[in-house]
């Protein structure tokens, strides 16, 4: 939780246990870079130190970008994925837009990415099922694993290799 992490070329990219945090992923198909964060919260707390940047959708995004450039990355030619945002607790009538948390951290995602005039390949958020997103470099395939839902393919990365001449 609250992580971010980067690969290059080949490796395979886990979020366990997306509830209502969101599980989002970037990949430079020409690079070969991708990188994930597991995103808990829609902004950081005022007036308090973010000792994860990852944490929070404000901070976790634009610490994602300077992973995957410091990696060899380049932010213009990311396609991104994200999942999660599910309601998984049930409140009273009336409450529910304030306290879902997973609604509010879809949002604030899907903000920061329309604020960057991200390219968004595929999305699963919502519902009331928590997921676990895998991402394998190598073939390209991003998976959604729920309970009830079983296993599927969310979408496939575009992968592009230049071939030695």
């Amino acid at each position: 939780m609250a992580e971010i992490k980067v690969i290059k070329g080949t490796g395979q990219l886990t979020c366990l246990g997306l509830g209502s945090c969101i599980g989002l992923l970037a990949y430079d198909a020409e690079s070969g870079v991708c990188g994930m964060a597991h995103i808990m919260l829609p902004e950081a707390f005022k007036d308090k130190p973010v000792d994860k940047p990852g944490k929070f959708a404000d901070t976790g995004v634009p610490a994602l970008l300077a992973e995957i450039e410091k990696a060899g990355g380049n932010i213009r030619r990311l396609t991104w994925v994200f999942t999660g945002g599910a309601q998984v607790f049930k409140y009273g009538a009336g409450t529910a837009s304030k306290l879902d948390v997973g609604a509010r951290n879809g949002e604030a995602v899907n903000a920061h990415l329309k604020k960057l005039g991200a390219r968004i390949l595929a999305q699963d958020i919502g519902g009331t099922s928590g997921r676990t997103m895998v991402a394998n470099i190598e073939t390209g395939e991003v998976r959604v694993r729920t309970v009830q839902g079983g296993e599927k393919t969310l979408c496939q990365l575009k992968r592009v290799r230049a071939e030695a001449a």
